[in-house]
C-alpha cells in the first residue's frame, strides 16, 4: 500500500482545503513546528480509516467555533497495482465513498472493504478505540506510544496469525488441540497450574496432613500421661519429707536474729550523725571567730593602706588644677571663632536669598509669559471646537440609515434592470402626422417603453388594442418593484433628503466635521486640558506670584559690596567645623571640671576613711575584744579534738558490725522463708492438679483413639497414592504434548523471528530477542544480561517497539497483506549514536515499505537521504495561492 496524496478540509486548524502530496513510496520526512497540524494529519489518516462516517462521536475534528463545519478527508493510494480513492466527510455532510479503479463503493460498503484490507474493525457505537485497529494500531505510531506495544500486538494477534497461517499452511492447524485440551481438563481437575494439587486430590492431601497431626497429638498425650504419672510419686515424696523437716522454721529464726543486730548498728549510726552534726557546728564557730579576730589585727594594716591612698589622691587633685588655666583658654578661643563664622555664614545666606529671589522673579515672568500664550491659543482652539460641532449638528445623520438606503437603492436598481428584461417591450415608428395613445398618453414620432401593467393602446380609425403582459414571474417582479420605490421614497423622506448622492454627501460631511471636531478636542486639550477658565486661574495665580515675589526680593537687605562674603556652602561648612571645635572646647572642660570635682571628692574621702581608722586603732574595747577571741578559740579547738576521736571510735564499731551484709542476710532469709512455704503450697496443688488429670485422661481411652486414627490414615493414603499417581501422569502426557505443540508453534514464530533479528543485529549486535506464543517480543539478551523487554529503559524499549513494527511490516508484506508505517515524533528519547543506527534501519525498511515520519525535530534527521516537507511552507503556499 502507497499513499500518493492527501487533501483535508473543514478538519480542526485547516479550515481552507489543504493538500499533501507527491509522497514517495519510500521514506517520507514530513516536519512543522510546534501546533502546525502534524498531529491533525495524522488524526486525519485515522480518522479516513477508523471513524464510521455516521458518527456523532467525532466533535474533535470540528474546527473551533464553527457547528456547521464538515470535516472532509480525501485520499489517493496504491494497492495491488490498483488506485484506490477515498472520499469520507463527517458531521453536518456525512458521505463515504470509495473508487478501485472502475469499481465504486459506498458508505457501508466502502467502510467495510477498507476495514477488509487493512485488518481492522468499526466499533458498534461511539468514537474508535485502540482495541478496534488492529494491523494500523500496529505500524501507526502514535506520538508518546511508540514503547507501548504489547497491547497493540494483542488487538492485531488474529491478523497476525493469519497472515503466518497463509504462510506456513497446516502446521498452525490446531488438529491436535481437542487431545490437549481433553488432557488439560482432566489433569486441571487435578493439579492447579503450577502443578499444585486441587479438588479430591488435594481434599486427601489436606485430610493425610490432619490424621497425622491427630496421631502426632494422640502420642504426645499418651507420653504425657505417663510422665504425669511418674510425676505423682516423686512429687508426694517430696510434699511428705517437706512436712517432716519444716525447713522454713529454721529460716524464720535466722530472720529474726539478722534483724536484731541490724537494729543495734542503726542506733550507732544515730549517735554517730548527732555527733558529726555537732562537730560540724564548733567547726563553723571557729571559722566565723577566726575571721573577727584577722580583721581585728588587720586595721593597722587597713590605716597603712589609707595613709597612702590619700597621699595619692592629693597628688591627683593638685595635677588636674593646675590644667584649668590651658582649658580655659581654648574654650575662649572657640567661642571667638564660631561667632565669627556665624556671621559670616548670615551674610552668605542672605546674598544667596537674594540670587533666589531675582531667579524666582524671572522665572515667573516666564511662566506668565507661557501662560499667556496658551491662552491665547485655547481661546483660538475653543472657537474652532464650537465650529466643528455646528458643522456636525448642521449635517448629522444616521450612518446606518445611509447604508440602508444605499442597500435599497442597489436593490431597486437591480430589480428595474431585471424588469427590463422580462418586461413587454413596445417600440414605435410613426408618420409625421400620425399618432397613438398608450394608457391615456399621447405617442409620436418614434421611441420605446416596456409594459409591466395591463394597458390600453388606441390606434385612430382602427380601434383600442389591450396590452397584458403575461407571466407569473413578471408580477412578482411589478410588486416587488413597487414595494422597493415605496420603501426608498420613505427612507429619502426619513433622512430628509432628495437623492442617495445628497445622503452620502452630508454623512461625508458629518463624518468630516466629526474628524475636525476630533483634531480640535485634541488640540484644545493639549493647551488647557482642564479648560480656558483654569487657564485664567493659572494666570492670575502667575500675576500674585510674581508680585509676592517682587517684593519679598525688594525687602530683602543687599549685603555690602566692600564685605569679602564667601559661598553659601563654604560659610555653611566653616560654620559646622567651627560648631565642632567649640563642642570638643566645650565638652574638654566639662570633663576637666568632672575629673577635677571627683578627685577633690577621692580626696576628702580617702581624709575621712585615714581618720576613722586612726581613730578606731586607738579605741580600748578593740583591745578587749582581740583577747576574748583568742580564749573562745582555745576552747573550740579542744572540743573539736574530743568529738573526732569519739566518731573514729564509732565509725570502726560500725564498720565491724557490716550493716550492708545485715540488710543482705534479712532480704535473703526472707526470701527463704517465702520461697520454701511456697515452694510446699505449689507441691501440693501441683498434687491435686496431677490426680484430677490423670483420672480425666483415663476416662478418654488415649490408646484407643490413637489406634482408631492410625486406621483412618492408612486408608486414606491409600486413596491418596491412587489420585498421585494419576495426577503425575495427566501431567507428563499435557507437557509431552504441550511440547510438540511448542515445537510446531516455533515454526509458526520462525518467519517472524526472521525479520526481528534482522533488524535487532543493527541495533544491539550479539544479542537477540524471542517471541511468545502470543507472538510479543519476550525475553531479551545481551551477554550475560537477560531479561524482558519491559525491563529495559524507555529509550531502549522505545527503540525495540519500532523494530517489532518494522518486523511484523516485512512478515505481513510476505503474506501479501498492505502495509504503511505512521511515525508521529518517535524516538525523541534515543541519544546519538542509537538514533544514527535507527536511520539506517528506518532507510533499510522504507526499500519494502511507504513509511511517513512526523516530527517537529527536522535537524535530527537531516541526513536521513530524503527530501523534507515543511507542513508551514505548504501552509502558506497554499494561502498565496
Amino acid at each position: 500500500m502507497k499513499l500518493q496524496r492527501l487533501r483535508i478540509e473543514q478538519l480542526r486548524q485547516f479550515r481552507k482545503p489543504f493538500v499533501l502530496d507527491n509522497l514517495q513510496p519510500g521514506l517520507n520526512l514530513i516536519h512543522g513546528p510546534n501546533e502546525s497540524g502534524k498531529s491533525t494529519l495524522v488524526r486525519s489518516i485515522r480518522a479516513a480509516f477508523f471513524e464510521r462516517y455516521r458518527s456523532t462521536a467525532v466533535d474533535d475534528l470540528r474546527p473551533w467555533g464553527d457547528s456547521a463545519a464538515a470535516p472532509t478527508i480525501e485520499l489517493d493510494f496504491e494497492h495491488d497495482n490498483r488506485n484506490w480513492h477515498l472520499t469520507k466527510s463527517f458531521l453536518q455532510r456525512k458521505r463515504c465513498d470509495l473508487t478501485i479503479d472502475t469499481e465504486t463503493y459506498s458508505e457501508d460498503d466502502a467502510e467495510e472493504k477498507l476495514a477488509e484490507l487493512l485488518g481492522y474493525q468499526y466499533p458498534q457505537k461511539g468514537i474508535s478505540k485502540a482495541r478496534h485497529w488492529g494491523i494500523p494500531g500496529l505500524l501507526w505510531v502514535e506520538q508518546g506510544t511508540g514503547q507501548d506495544i504489547e497491547q497493540a500486538i494483542e488487538h492485531a494477534g488474529d491478523h497476525l496469525k493469519s497472515a503466518l497461517n497463509s504462510m506456513v499452511g497446516e502446521v498452525a492447524s490446531s488438529g491436535g488441540d481437542d487431545l490437549i485440551e481433553s488432557v488439560r481438563s482432566q489433569r486441571d481437575t487435578l493439579l492447579t497450574g503450577t502443578g499444585k494439587p486441587r479438588g479430591d486430590y488435594l481434599q486427601l492431601e489436606k485430610d493425610r496432613a490432619l490424621y497425622e497431626r491427630d496421631i502426632e497429638e494422640l502420642k504426645e498425650r499418651v507420653q504425657h500421661y505417663q510422665e504425669q504419672v511418674d510425676r505423682l510419686g516423686k512429687l508426694t515424696q517430696d510434699y511428705n519429707q517437706a512436712e517432716a523437716e519444716r525447713p522454713w522454721e529454721e529460716a524464720q529464726r535466722q530472720l529474726e536474729e539478722a534483724r536484731t543486730r541490724y537494729q543495734q548498728v542503726e542506733r550507732l549510726e544515730q549517735q554517730q550523725y548527732q555527733e558529726e552534726a555537732t562537730l560540724t557546728q564548733l567547726q563553723q564557730n571557729h571559722r566565723l571567730l577566726q575571721q573577727n579576730k584577722e580583721h581585728l589585727e588587720g586595721l593597722s594594716r587597713q590605716l597603712q593602706g589609707r595613709k597612702a591612698e590619700l597621699e595619692r589622691a592629693e597628688r591627683d587633685y593638685s595635677l588636674a588644677e593646675a590644667q584649668t588655666p590651658a582649658v580655659t583658654g581654648r574654650l575662649a578661643e572657640a567661642r571667638t571663632a564660631y561667632e565669627q563664622a556665624e556671621k559670616q555664614r548670615k551674610l552668605a545666606g542672605l546674598l544667596q536669598t537674594r540670587e533666589r529671589l531675582e531667579q524666582d522673579v524671572r522665572r515667573l515672568e516666564q511662566h506668565k509669559q507661557v501662560l499667556t500664550q496658551n491662552l491665547a491659543k485655547a481661546k483660538d482652539y475653543h472657537q474652532q471646537l464650537e465650529q466643528a460641532r455646528q458643522q456636525a449638528r448642521d449635517n448629522r445623520i444616521d450612518s446606518a440609515a445611509v447604508k440602508n438606503l444605499q442597500a435599497t437603492a442597489n436593490q431597486l436598481n437591480e430589480e428595474t434592470i431585471r424588469s427590463r428584461t422580462i418586461a413587454t417591450r413596445l417600440s414605435w415608428q410613426l408618420d409625421a402626422n400620425a399618432s397613438l395613445t398608450l394608457n391615456n398618453e399621447p405617442l409620436t414620432g418614434q421611441g420605446e417603453q416596456q409594459l409591466l401593467e395591463e394597458s390600453s393602446l388606441v390606434i385612430p380609425g382602427v380601434g383600442t388594442l389591450g396590452i397584458t403582459p403575461g407571466g407569473e414571474e413578471l408580477a412578482s417582479t411589478r410588486r416587488k418593484l413597487k414595494t422597493l420605490q415605496d420603501s426608498f421614497a420613505e427612507q429619502l423622506k426619513a433622512l430628509g433628503v432628495t437623492s442617495v448622492e445628497q445622503a452620502e454627501d452630508r454623512l461625508a460631511a458629518f463624518e468630516s466635521a466629526g474628524r475636525t471636531l476630533k483634531h480640535a478636542e485634541e488640540l484644545f486639550k493639549s493647551v488647557a486640558p482642564a479648560g480656558i477658565e483654569q487657564r485664567d486661574a493659572e494666570q492670575s495665580e502667575a500675576e500674585s506670584e510674581l508680585e509676592k515675589a517682587r517684593s519679598q526680593l525688594q525687602a530683602t537687605p543687599e549685603p555690602d559690596q566692600k564685605e569679602n562674603v564667601p559661598a553659601l556652602e563654604e560659610a555653611e561648612a566653616a560654620f559646622v567645623q567651627a560648631g565642632t571645635a567649640l563642642d570638643k572646647a566645650e565638652a574638654d572642660d566639662r570633663e576637666h571640671q568632672a575629673t577635677l570635682s571627683a578627685r577633690k571628692q577621692a580626696r576628702n574621702n580617702a581624709k575621712t576613711e585615714w581618720q576613722r581608722l586612726a581613730d578606731e586603732e586607738k579605741s580600748p574595747e578593740r583591745q578587749q575584744q582581740l583577747q576574748q577571741i583568742t580564749t573562745d578559740l582555745a576552747n573550740i579547738e579542744q572540743q573539736q579534738t574530743e568529738l573526732q576521736a569519739s566518731l573514729e571510735r564509732r565509725e570502726r564499731e560500725i564498720r565491724e558490725a557490716r550493716p550492708d551484709f545485715l540488710k543482705q542476710d534479712i532480704e535473703r532469709y526472707q526470701n527463704a522463708v517465702n520461697n520454701l512455704r511456697q515452694t510446699q503450697e505449689n507441691r501440693g496443688r501441683e498434687l491435686r492438679d496431677i490426680k484430677i488429670r490423670l483420672e480425666a485422661w483415663g476416662a478418654e481411652g488415649l490408646e484407643e483413639q490413637l489406634n482408631e486414627k492410625e486406621a483412618e490414615l492408612d486408608q486414606c493414603n491409600r486413596r491418596y497414592q491412587e489420585l498421585h499417581r494419576r495426577a503425575q501422569a495427566l501431567d507428563l502426557l499435557l507437557n509431552l504434548l504441550t511440547e510438540k505443540r511448542q515445537a510446531l508453534t516455533r515454526r509458526l514464530q520462525a518467519p517472524l523471528q526472521k525479520h526481528l533479528n534482522h533488524y535487532l543485529s543493527v541495533l544491539f549486535p550479539e544479542a537477540s530477542l524471542e517471541v511468545d506464543e502470543q507472538l510479543r517480543p519476550g525475553t531479551f539478551s545481551r551477554g550475560n544480561e537477560l531479561g524482558q523487554m519491559s525491563e529495559l529503559s524507555f529509550g531502549a524499549r522505545e527503540q525495540m517497539g519500532l523494530i517489532s513494527r518494522l518486523a511484523y511490516a516485512d512478515l505481513l508484506r510476505e503474506a501479501g497483506r498492505p502495509t504503511l508505517v505512521i511515525l508521529d515524533d518517535t524516538l525523541v528519547h534515543s541519544d546519538s549514536d542509537r538514533l544514527e543506527d535507527m536511520k539506517r534501519i528506518l532507510f533499510d525498511a522504507a526499500s519494502r515499505h511507504q513509511i511517513l515520519l512526523f516530527t517537529c525535530h527536522p535537524e535530527k534527521w537531516q541526513d536521513l537521504g530524503v527530501p523534507p516537507v515543511d507542513i508551514q511552507a505548504s501552509k502558506e503556499q497554499d494561502i498565496l495561492e
